[in-house]
């Protein structure tokens, strides 16, 4: 079984490295309609690492405007109704992760937030204290492409922007053309 090491105590030597039990919970994003690979994957490694599992879906319609320093007013850049248009996609997120997770046997949850996607996760995960977030690709339809265009990768920005590990779930991977090989 795999021991911590013990610090030495030793002048100048602070910075080295002691391994810690990850106690913090899985962050995962999720969108409507996204294969079950991501969640499932965020789940094997909640259970792994015997924490909880945060699912995450993130409203791109709506955001926070800082009004004052101590108030987040949540703004809508939708059309009048969204409101009940984001519930109904919670509930039914909701619905499909309970599908998904029902008997995993795992402690999860879902939390509908707003804004960009990548700070959205990143706000949430500094919030949670996260181990880790887990996003999938984009699915080669025209409309994620379209998404990927006008907000990018939330993967790579999350990459660039997180302290914390981020697990990319591949969705969608292009198969490799094997030559055949000639007998």
């Amino acid at each position: 079984m795999n021991e911590p090491a013990k610090k030495a105590g030793l002048p100048g030597r602070e910075s080295e490295f002691v391994p810690r039990r990850i106690t913090g919970p899985v962050v995962a994003g999720v969108v409507p309609g996204q294969p079950p690979a991501v969640v499932q994957n965020a789940a094997r490694l909640a259970y792994s690492l015997n924490v909880k599992l945060i699912c995450a879906y993130v409203d791109i319609t709506s955001y926070l405007s800082n009004e004052r320093d101590d108030q987040d007013l949540l703004q809508s850049a939708a059309p009048e109704g969204t409101v009940d248009d984001v519930e109904q996609t919670s509930a039914q997120l909701r619905q499909h992760l309970q599908g998904v997770l029902g008997k995993a046997g795992i402690r999860w949850s879902l939390l509908t937030l707003v804004g960009e996607p990548a700070r959205a996760l990143a706000r949430l995960a500094d919030s949670a204290d996260a181990s880790v977030i887990v996003v999938g690709t984009r699915e080669g339809r025209v409309g994620a492409r379209l998404e990927q265009l006008l907000l990018g990768s939330v993967a790579v920005h999350l990459t660039h922007r997180q302290t914390r590990p981020v697990v990319v779930v591949p969705l969608a991977p292009e198969k490799r053309h094997r030559p055949k090989e000639e007998a």
